[in-house]
């Protein structure tokens, strides 16, 4: 069972509330062993506060949760991320940051996810420019808000700062086999079916989900079907042979965010 989030205290100029008794958590679970991408995305918050619907999916069974937020300034996006962070070390799950590579380093999220655009548009080749010299990432020594996590002040059994990773979106099997050789942690495979979170985006159907799942596709690295996937057709990608998946309006418009992604993990497997 998850661990249920406790308070968090945010250091700053005024009085400061006495912080949360030191909490015992181990590591997220490796990246080949996810099975269930889950998001915190803007356009479905509804009035939702972002950490409250990270504490939904965290209690349903998420494996990994991106903090997507479109249309938001960047100081939102830090202090989101700010919110969303206790309760995914808490529950050991991966935080990941859509797009903006500095506030996953800052906050110390698991994972950045870019996009082509994002990341060969900008003319990178490897994650590793990305990077310090030696592969890890360049963290600052002053991190958002200066959490009281115990992680944070050394406290024993807190979780180490994670490596931050890098996901990239693939569209097609040249840009999957791209996106492998620029040193990608994992990659998105989709969108598989239409959908209203890219409404103009193609969809690459079941048949490019059939190609990563392929042994001579030379997909090394774990990969997630992504893209309109719900209750309906989730047995149809499962067939195609995706074993991991993203889910996003179809949990973020249940009426009860924890059920639904339970429901996605039961069938999952």
């Amino acid at each position: 069972m998850r661990k249920t989030a406790r308070p968090v205290v945010w250091e700053g100029a005024g009085a400061q509330s006495p912080a949360p008794d030191p909490i015992s958590f181990g590591p997220m679970k490796p990246l080949a062993e996810c099975r269930l991408y889950t998001f915190v995305d803007t356009a479905y918050l509804r009035g939702r506060k972002p950490e409250a619907v990270a504490q939904q999916l965290c209690d349903g069974g998420s494996d990994l949760i991106q903090l997507r937020a479109k249309d938001s300034p960047l100081e939102e996006i830090r202090r989101m991320a700010e919110a969303i962070l206790p309760v995914t070390r808490r529950a050991n799950v991966g935080l990941v940051i859509n797009d903006h590579l500095s506030v996953a380093r800052e906050a110390g999220a698991d994972f950045c996810h870019l996009g082509q655009e994002d990341f060969f548009g900008a003319g990178h080749k490897h994650v590793s420019e990305l990077k310090g010299r030696d592969g890890s990432p360049s963290r600052p020594p002053g991190r958002l808000g200066e959490a009281t996590l115990p992680e944070q002040r050394g406290a024993p059994g807190g979780r180490a700062l994670p490596e931050l990773r890098i996901g990239l979106s693939t569209h097609a099997p040249e840009q999957a086999e791209r996106a492998l050789a620029a040193g990608a942690d994992y990659i998105a495979i989709g969108p598989v079916y239409a959908t209203g979170t890219k409404p103009t985006a193609k969809p690459v159907t079941l048949d490019y989900v059939r190609w990563a799942a392929a042994p001579q596709s030379g997909v090394t690295v774990p990969w997630f079907a992504i893209g309109g996937i719900n209750l309906s057709n989730l047995a149809d990608v499962l067939a195609a042979g995706a074993r991991r998946i993203c889910v996003v309006s179809a949990i973020l418009n249940a009426d009860d965010v924890a059920k639904a992604c339970a429901e996605f993990r039961r069938r999952l497997g």
